[in-house]
């Protein structure tokens, strides 16, 4: 079982620059610790009079910093609030001060004489962990809600910080515990008549877990997409309209457009948001056999590209029919995540749609023009529907956006499964508290219940300095 996290026993006081880095309209530093206040009531002059502590907490006071020989370095705003209630559950200061980087530098220098200690990555936020403010799930979130590249992983974000994602994972948890309590029951008392209700209720708890954390696992694959993009490449034969599609997907001329074959010579790689589906879109060079020493490199990248990315984008020529080069890139998708696109709708069509759509199913071949843009719309609902699902929408549950949870989720299922397997074997109880403490302790590394302070430092070296 992993070593239970504990709080931190530093009574360090932290500092850090919170906003970014560069020349702007307000800049904002976080003072955190035992230190905070003092350090405050040293750096800041109020236009009362007053301390910064002598005023309410959590409301702004307008004033100045002033440095050790009390001239004033720059005119600002400061709030005090009172640990526990305050982002790190400590005692913090916050200061807003003009964003230029000097104004910036000499603030923070300030805070360092008076006994702060620059903050590390992710410190502030893991300081609100350790103090119990937040779970671990929620202190992922915060990185996920800077990262979201869409409205729809916004949400996401916000609802996981606000812990509709910890609430059901420790609800399952707490579930498997109880059933742990039932079996040890029986294991401790063999003498009285509980074995076979215990054996039923067990069985029937044990399912519902799997079928709960079963759900939470088949939807992480859009939490993913929307948390990091989905990673889609164009590929096709050259001059199909690869690079056509790719401009008219971002409305610019991104892409080289010539009626020459191998134009694109090596990989384009662009980011957008393609209705509500964030994408990394790659625009790759024509899949073809060639002499050019050039082409031929930007070929091989293709296929690397292809071979990594969930979700290939197929461009076919609608105005010509199939050839061997066409099927060699079919053949190569085939089992993958893809779609067809039959490009140049709007010339007379030679290719067959119908053969195509019983290869690969009628919703996943799809006639647009990458040149007039008809049949785009088309395309963005299909792509919405794919990461959604048919509600086109993500609801109002809980998701899974982070890759650690899910290898977690899938390790806690396998145990949850492992028991199951026990129970319909008749194996003895102990061997189901055994898979049963596994999956518990596994959702527990979620959480931050069951986590090792190694790891803990792990994830939050991965924040920003600031946060």
């Amino acid at each position: 079982m992993a070593k239970k996290h504990t709080v931190s026993e530093t009574n360090e006081t932290i500092s850090a620059v919170i906003t970014a880095l560069g020349e702007g309209a307000v800049g904002i530093i976080r003072i955190s610790g035992t230190e905070a206040a003092a350090i405050g009531d040293k750096l800041f002059r109020s236009a009362s009079g007053k301390r910064l502590t002598e005023h309410t907490p959590h409301l702004l006071v307008y004033g100045h910093v002033v440095d050790e020989e009390n001239s004033k370095i720059d005119e600002v705003l400061a709030v005090y609030m009172q640990g526990p209630h305050s982002y790190t559950a400590e005692d913090v200061v916050e200061i807003q001060s003009h964003g230029g980087l000097q104004s910036l530098k000499t603030i923070l220098g300030l805070t360092y004489k008076m006994g702060a200690r620059p903050a590390e990555p992710g410190e502030f936020t893991k300081r609100a962990f350790l103090n119990g403010r937040i779970d671990l799930i929620q202190a992922e979130a915060v990185m996920d809600i800077i990262k979201s590249r869409s409205e729809a992983s916004l949400k996401m974000a916000v609802r996981q910080q606000d812990g509709q994602l910890s609430k059901k994972i420790k609800g399952l948890r707490r579930n498997l515990l109880d059933i742990v309590v039932n079996l040890e029951a029986v294991i401790d008392y063999p003498e009285e008549d509980i074995e076979e209700i215990t054996f039923n209720t067990v069985s029937e708890g044990m399912e519902k877990v799997k079928q709960e954390l079963e759900y939470l696992l088949k939807h992480a694959h859009t939490g993913k997409i929307l948390r990091e993009g989905l990673q889609t490449v164009i590929v096709g034969r050259p001059n199909v309209g690869k690079s056509s599609l790719l401009n008219a997907l971002l409305s610019e001329e991104r892409a080289i457009v010539s009626e020459y074959a191998g134009t694109t010579r090596d990989v384009i790689e662009e980011q957008l948001l393609l209705g509500s589906v964030p994408l990394v879109l790659v625009d790759t060079a024509g899949i073809r056999q060639t002499e050019d020493y050039v082409e031929k490199i930007g070929v091989a990248r293709s296929k690397e590209r292809l071979d990594k990315a969930e979700l290939a984008v197929v461009v076919l020529d609608g105005s010509q029919p199939l050839n061997e080069e066409d099927e060699e890139i079919l053949n190569a998708v085939a089992g993958k995540p893809c779609v067809i696109i039959v490009n140049k709708g709007d010339r007379p069509q030679v290719n067959d749609l119908t053969a195509l759509q019983k290869r690969f199913g009628k919703d996943r071949v799809l006639l647009l023009s990458a040149k007039t843009g008809g049949g785009l719309e088309q395309f963005t609902a299909w792509l919405q529907s794919y990461v959604y699902g048919s509600e086109h929408a993500i609801s109002g549950g809980a998701y899974v956006q982070n890759t650690r949870h899910e290898n977690l989720l899938r390790e806690a299922l396998l145990s949850v499964e492992e028991a199951i397997r026990a129970a319909a074997s008749m194996l003895p109880y102990d061997c189901l508290v055994i898979d049963l403490h596994k999956a518990i302790d596994a959702m527990g590394l979620i959480t931050g219940d069951t986590l090792q302070d190694e790891i803990i430092n792990e994830i939050f070296s991965k924040f920003c300095v600031g946060k």
